[in-house]
């Protein structure tokens, strides 16, 4: 498995340089991989102690050791909702806010609010989940140009007087506007509802396969969350003003089965037992997109898992266990015959 992984990795890495040249250049935070080293020094615990109700945004600073020295006034709040309930997680997914626009000269040049993905709990094996749904985005870098991309890092947590509260493994998420504007595109704003006919068919059954891949079912291409704007785990990118054609990306994949955090149940009207359990949820309207879409997933196999083995400090063994959870959907999807009969019979009418 691991020369196979590695060998994948080679071809991986080339085929992202090729689809650069295609591509607007990425902001210099997600211009490369190597991984960053961040303090957050502030009121950490009074941030993770905000309740689930409040968004709260309190001063803090943004120190970058590496790969440069700088240092940057924020303004830090908590996000999410499922893992901000207490009997989940005791640390929850956090918002950076510059509080002055970076320089040109600045790593962060161009970023104004940033998402961070975070630990759950302290224990070890809860920076394997970090890991894990960082390797989702990875994958979905190889499978399509307008994916969000990320940068892994490791995030000492300070507060005010010193304490270290945690140092833990953690990424930044691209904005889905620096998404759209690396594809020559923008963040279409949609309400809290689009149509299924709204959505450009071929993008819309690979991300819908994607979810599937991954063991996903908390999300929405089409619906807002409760009180939010649409969609749930998806934003959308599309011409100037665009009302149609629209390009779902996804994001936000703790719930996966791919990743199996603890906390993670899957919704009760899907009558699954398992987050592991794969159902798809895409448009039966989509359909023959969706088995040319698994052609493409065959092709960019080797791409797919090499976006697991490249992933720095996920345990050989975690390595194993999502390549074979993997080797289940690529079964599934194998011929155009399997893709009719064990995938397409969930689609959504």
């Amino acid at each position: 498995m691991g020369a196979r992984l590695g060998l994948a990795l080679a071809f991986a890495l080339a085929a992202q340089a090729g689809a650069s040249a295609d591509a607007k250049a990425p902001t210099r935070l997600f211009a490369d991989d190597q991984p960053v080293k961040v303090t957050l020094r502030g009121p950490i615990s009074a941030v993770a102690s905000t309740p689930a109700s409040q968004r709260t945004a309190r001063s803090a600073t943004l120190e970058l050791a590496s790969p440069t020295v700088e240092q940057h006034a924020i303004q830090l709040s908590p996000r999410g909702k499922t893992r901000r309930q207490k009997e989940r997680c005791n640390f929850p997914p956090l918002r950076v806010e510059f509080a002055a626009k970076p320089a040109k000269t600045s790593f962060f040049d161009g970023q104004k609010r940033l998402k961070l993905v975070t630990h759950c709990r302290q224990a070890a094996q809860h920076q394997q989940y970090v890991l894990l749904e960082y390797a989702v985005y990875r994958m979905f870098n190889a499978i399509s140009p307008h994916g969000l991309r990320a940068r892994l890092g490791t995030f000492d947590y300070v507060e005010q007087n010193g304490k270290t509260v945690a140092s833990r493994l953690g990424f930044f998420t691209e904005n889905p506007d620096d998404a759209a504007r690396r594809n020559d595109l923008k963040e279409a704003t949609v309400g809290t509802f689009v149509r299924a006919g709204q959505l450009d068919p071929a993008a819309a059954a690979r991300a819908a396969l994607f979810e599937y891949m991954i063991g996903n079912t908390d999300w929405s291409m089409r619906q807002a969350p409760p009180g939010g704007d649409c969609c749930h785990n998806f934003r959308m990118l599309g011409a100037e003003n665009a009302q149609s054609g629209l390009i779902p990306i996804p994001y936000d994949f703790d719930s996966a089965g791919f990743v199996n955090a603890p906390y993670a149940v899957p919704a009760e009207q899907l009558g699954l037992t398992s987050v592991r359990d794969r159902q798809y949820r895409g448009y039966c309207m989509h359909n023959a997109q969706a088995i040319a879409a698994a052609a493409e997933f065959r092709a960019k196999k080797g791409q797919v898992l090499a976006a697991i083995g490249g992933v720095p400090q996920l345990d050989e063994g975690r390595k194993r266990v999502a390549a074979t959870y993997l080797e289940g959907f690529f079964r599934d999807i194998a011929t155009d015959e399997n893709v009719r009969k064990r995938v397409l019979r969930s689609c959504i009418s």
